[in-house]
């Protein structure tokens, strides 16, 4: 027989996802749904490998978590946490949460945080994206924990940054003056040199003037003027109506009868009369050189040898003269005549 009454409900279940299995709604409720009342059993999360869809959020994560992801992240990427604003770029971002989980001692951070809540996992990758990539600074400026490790790390590097630079200018500063101070040394080592080498010429021809005045000296004693008291009127190479072309010798104008000295010793190799020349006396030198003394008044040594300083003829004016001197010729080997004041001058003669 069938009853009248109704079959009682079944008990609706709940497929909270949050709870450890499917529970029944109790007998309170409201309406047709009664209420939940959750115990610590049912609410404890569920630990394991799965996943869970994890929402992006602008919270703060927990202080430990972000500072070492941060800088872990930000040495790997070779990046530098700063607060300064990035140009907009399209960037890929790869999966932080599958490589914080690969890094001994962050991804133990990562999981729990995954597992105790979605949101707060986001908040991490975050944090690491921040770390690794740069920050702007509105999201900086909005988490206070983030700004201090993202300042410290990046005021550690420039202040690294800043020490290389100085010891790279004070590296430069120390090889420049390193440079310099051999520059100087060899600078220093030249002018020694050149000083040296001026020190050795300078006393050369100190020697040579030296040899040259002893030279004289010997040649002074051995050699000597023709007149003893003189005064010079016609020079070497004079142009004048005395003379068919140009004058031959040195004229010393002296006092009739003013003994004429041998001024070397040699050997009298031809005295008497000369036409235009008057008495003359050639004196041939132990060199071949020929002196030839004119114009003579008188001759008291006409052949023979002589020295320096014999006294062989007197001062006239025979032959082709205007009046009383020595006229005086020099003729190496015998041939053309040369300058007498010059030759005189080289035998050591101040004249």
């Amino acid at each position: 027989m069938a009853s009248s009454s109704q079959a009682p409900e079944a008990p609706r279940v709940s497929h909270d996802p949050h709870t450890a299995g499917f529970v029944p709604f109790g007998p309170e409720g409201d309406g047709d749904r009664p209420a939940w009342n959750p115990t610590e059993d049912s609410i404890r999360p569920v630990r394991g490998r799965h996943r869970v869809v994890k929402q992006r959020s602008g919270g703060m994560a927990r202080s430990g978590a972000v500072l070492g992801v941060g800088m872990i992240a930000a040495v790997g990427a070779g990046g530098i946490a700063t607060a300064k604003e990035k140009s907009p770029a399209a960037i890929s971002m790869p999966d932080l949460g599958a490589v914080a989980e690969n890094i001994p001692g962050i991804g133990g951070l990562v999981g729990d945080s995954e597992s105790s809540d979605g949101g707060e996992a986001g908040e991490t990758e975050a944090l690491i994206a921040q770390a690794a990539f740069g920050a702007g600074t509105e999201d900086v400026a909005a988490d206070p924990l983030t700004a201090d490790a993202g300042e410290a790390l990046r005021a550690r590097i420039l202040q690294q940054a800043d020490q290389q630079q100085t010891d790279a200018v004070q590296a430069a500063l120390e090889d420049a003056a390193a440079q310099a101070a051999d520059e100087a040394a060899e600078e220093a080592a030249d002018k020694a040199a050149d000083e040296e080498a001026e020190r050795k010429r300078k006393a050369a021809e100190a020697a040579k003037r030296r040899a040259e005045a002893e030279r004289l000296a010997k040649l002074a004693a051995s050699y000597t003027l023709p007149l003893s008291s003189y005064q010079l009127t016609s020079t070497f190479g004079q142009s004048g109506s005395m003379w068919s072309s140009t004058h031959t010798g040195l004229d010393f104008a002296a006092p009739s009868g003013t003994p004429v000295k041998a001024v070397h010793s040699g050997e009298i190799v031809e005295a008497g009369w000369a036409g235009s020349y008057g008495y003359r006396i050639v004196l041939k030198l132990d060199d071949g050189t020929e002196v030839w003394y004119c114009h003579l008044s008188s001759m008291t040594r006409t052949s023979g040898k002589v020295t320096t300083g014999d006294v062989i003829g007197r001062v006239g004016s025979t032959g082709n003269s205007s009046g009383p001197h020595l006229h005086m010729e020099v003729r190496p080997g015998g041939g053309d005549p040369i300058d007498p004041l010059t030759w005189l001058r080289s035998k050591g003669q101040n004249i």
